[in-house]
């Protein structure tokens, strides 16, 4: 038995009335006791663990929307008692005199950093944010508002699920809050979602989840059944941070987690981004001289097989570099919104000078430990999936889409194929050869085959003089026709792998050059010759119609040497 020393001092317990009413705040996840002041300087919440505190609706108001420019809609709706339960019209009169609100949700319109928009806040204070008829009717109006004034909408979700008090009322208000936000999206307006603390039930299944961009604040509770739900049906212990947002963002179900010092400049800067239109008019004019004029030339003929090396290298530039040098602003988004997020596909939005952009790369890791994150540039069909969302969000956007082809393959493994690896790829193709925006494709490292193709359905194809295209890599095609894998230099000449050869038989429209090969040491000198290009690709192709866009790829009919009519 342990023995424990004798203290000659006592303890005396701190009663709650000896602290001051309204100075001190207890942090219910670390049991800290906070000064209350400091709370607020940051942004309400533990400067101990981290932890968010719930907020009301004006404190969430007054962080997010310029200053007096809310405009509150739809008050003084009125709540029947469809089931008649005892005492629900008194509990809903006491809740709006203590809290100064008529509902769990405040709808109206404001102004984000000067960008107008629709805003609903949910407020967890009544009763738990609780979606009844009035909640969803406000949501309803708010959005057809938004629909017939052409501006976007933000909800703030924050809510235990469907009110109890209200029965299948209650529950209607999923299918109407929906199908309200449908009408929304086919009039090709924007609708951003922010999840936060909790998001659970019939709200978490219907509008929460309805985004076209899905965000949440750091360690909030989302899901349709709430944990203790699921560890009563299921019998055992959820997993730490299961459901919360950092959970969602590894499984593919939002597209991020924004810190709340930084919601107010992200929202602006996705509000703007949307209202932008995209027109050769946003593009600076290009740049005709010789960027590249400054490298040395390589000495010496390079093989097929020296091209292949240099594809593959370590040091190569990756999607990733391009992206932030090419563009401003990029912001990635996450998810295939079904089951992951797929390490060796990255995507998001940008701009290039003022013309807002959709951005998709394959991306590839410098270290062993970030390829292992990356999957060493394999996509996964989630990554397939992820890329084929965001390229559908470009159209409905009208925004162009770049894609930054570097990958050895499709990821040829077991759980790629129990999650339809050849279905996404397959779809992919479908889609895009249908697309209605400008869609330019650069293959800047390894194009391998179908993993490759999938994103190599666009109006122009272009190639880095050192990346390859091929059906499968050389070692596998000596492989499989010469039975010997050594012979992969003979057969990669035989291919035509190089962009010399793929410009000549047309799979390729151009060939960027690479007086040097690519690395950090040349990052510069080649994006500005690439952001040149992409600038005239786009001064060309931003005013063409839509129908022609959509079916002006079309190698398979007219490649050259094929004996078809070249288009």
């Amino acid at each position: 038995m342990l023995k424990f020393k004798k203290t000659n001092y006592i303890t005396v317990p701190r009663k709650e009335q000896d602290i001051p009413e309204g100075m001190w705040i207890k942090c219910d996840a670390c049991g800290e006791l906070l000064y209350k002041e400091d709370v607020v300087h940051n942004h309400y919440s533990c400067y101990k663990c981290g932890k968010y505190f719930r907020l009301s609706t004006k404190r969430r108001l007054r962080m997010v929307a310029d200053k007096q420019s809310f405009e509150e809609w739809d008050t003084g709706l009125e709540t029947a008692n469809p089931l008649d339960y005892p005492g629900y019209p008194e509990k809903l009169d006491g809740l709006k005199e203590k809290l100064h609100i008529d509902e769990a949700v405040t709808t109206g319109v404001c102004t984000i950093k000067g960008e107008k928009t629709v805003i609903a806040v949910c407020d967890a204070r009544f009763l738990m944010g609780s979606m009844g008829y009035v909640v969803g009717e406000k949501i309803t109006r708010a959005v057809e508002k938004a629909t017939e004034m052409k501006l976007p909408v933000i909800i703030f979700c924050c809510s235990g699920g469907a009110r109890m008090q209200e029965g299948m009322v209650s529950l209607m208000q999923m299918a109407k809050t929906s199908a309200a936000l449908k009408k929304h999206s086919d009039a090709g307006l924007l609708y951003i979602s922010v999840l936060t603390d909790p998001t659970t039930g019939g709200v978490t299944a219907s509008f929460a989840m309805l985004g076209d961009i899905i965000l949440a604040e750091p360690g909030a509770l989302v899901g349709f059944a709430g944990p203790r739900v699921i560890e009563q049906t299921i019998g055992q212990k959820l997993p730490e941070g299961f459901q919360r947002a950092e959970f969602l963002v590894e499984h593919g179900l939002i597209d991020g987690i924004i810190r709340r010092e930084d919601m107010k400049d992200t929202l602006a800067r996705l509000l703007h981004m949307h209202t932008q239109k995209a027109s050769a008019d946003t593009i600076a004019t290009a740049d005709v001289s010789d960027i590249m004029h400054g490298q040395k030339k390589k000495k010496g003929k390079m093989t097929a097989w020296d091209r292949v090396m240099a594809a593959r290298a370590s040091e190569r530039l990756t999607a990733l570099d391009y992206i932030h040098e090419i563009f401003s602003d990029f912001e990635e988004f996450h998810g295939d919104r079904h089951v992951d997020d797929d390490g060796a596909t990255v995507g998001g939005i940008a701009y290039l000078d003022e013309c807002p952009i959709t951005v998709i790369g394959q991306q590839k890791g410098r270290t062993t430990k970030e390829n292992i994150t990356r999957n060493f540039g394999m996509p996964s069909p989630e990554g397939y999936r992820k890329a084929l969302r965001l390229m559908k969000q470009a159209e409905k956007f009208h925004r162009p889409i770049i894609n930054f082809i570097d990958t050895p393959g499709a990821f040829p493994g077991l759980e790629a194929e129990e999650h339809g690896q050849g279905e996404a790829i397959a779809r992919n193709l479908y889609e895009m050869a249908a697309l209605k925006v400008p869609v330019l494709s650069i293959v800047i490292g390894e194009g391998g085959s179908g993993g490759a193709l999938v994103l190599a359905v666009g109006n122009k194809v272009w190639m880095m003089e050192n990346a390859t295209y091929t059906i499968l890599s050389p070692e596998g095609f000596a492989s499989i026709l010469w039975k010997d894998g050594k012979r992969a230099p003979e057969a990669a000449a035989l291919m035509k792998v190089t962009a010399k050869d793929l410009l000549e038989m047309g799979i390729v429209d151009d060939v960027i050059e690479e007086p040097m090969p690519a690395s950090e040491a040349n990052l510069v000198e080649l994006s500005n010759d690439m952001k040149n290009r992409i600038r005239g690709f786009l001064a060309e192709n931003l005013e063409k119609e839509p129908e022609v866009l959509a079916w002006i790829w079309n190698r398979s009919r007219g490649v050259k040497k094929w004996g078809q009519k070249e288009l």
